[in-house]
């Protein structure tokens, strides 16, 4: 691939990037982000055969994002104790998800991590490897790679719940760290004080 190829396929995945951004996970046409993009209709399909393979670069490009945050985060508190790490890496997880509605909503649809496009699953599982990691650190005697599921199925929800803004209307909470810590005491027995 040359150059000037290898430019428009970034550039094809960074408008993507930027559009569902702004307008959601339902405006990635393969139309719209060719115009936006300024090519051809037809264009995209050089180097993404199937409207799928352009979801998951964009996709990719969410779980990069989300990855390095998430590193950067538990690093900074590796001098903490698993389980603030853990709350470190939930709170980097629903913050990313709130701040990232549409990128949220692509990466986690389940025909394009079905699919495996691009790999885009073993992009995704790092992340899950270091939460499985912490909650066998916090609960050694669990079986931490379903504890760690059912805790990030639980910060799934609280995303999704928050973002609709139903359980500000149900619990009557202006702040989700509240949950959050109410999801880890849950999964990780009560916090040791």
């Amino acid at each position: 691939m040359s150059e000037q190829e290898a430019g428009l396929k970034a550039r094809l995945i960074e408008v993507g990037v930027d559009l569902v951004t702004a307008e959601g996970a339902q405006a990635l046409t393969l139309r719209e982000i060719a115009r936006r993009a300024g090519v051809s209709h037809g264009a995209p399909r050089r180097y993404f055969p199937t409207h799928l393979e352009l979801l998951s670069a964009i996709a990719r490009r969410g779980f990069t994002d989300l990855g390095a945050r998430a590193t950067e985060a538990v690093g900074r508190g590796s001098e903490a104790g698993p389980r603030a790490q853990l709350a470190t890496l939930a709170k980097v997880y629903l913050d990313f998800t709130l701040a990232h509605r549409g990128m949220y909503e692509l990466m986690f649809r389940h025909d394009l991590l079905e699919s495996n496009r691009l790999g885009l699953r073993e992009t995704s599982l790092p992340l899950f490897g270091v939460l499985v990691d912490l909650v066998g650190q916090v609960r050694p005697e669990a079986d931490a790679p379903v504890v760690a599921g059912a805790l990030w199925a639980n910060l799934h929800g609280i995303a999704q719940l928050w973002g609709w803004g139903s359980l500000q209307v149900t619990t009557g909470a202006d702040d989700f760290v509240p949950l959050l810590n109410a999801a880890l005491d849950a999964h990780l027995g009560p916090e040791e004080r």
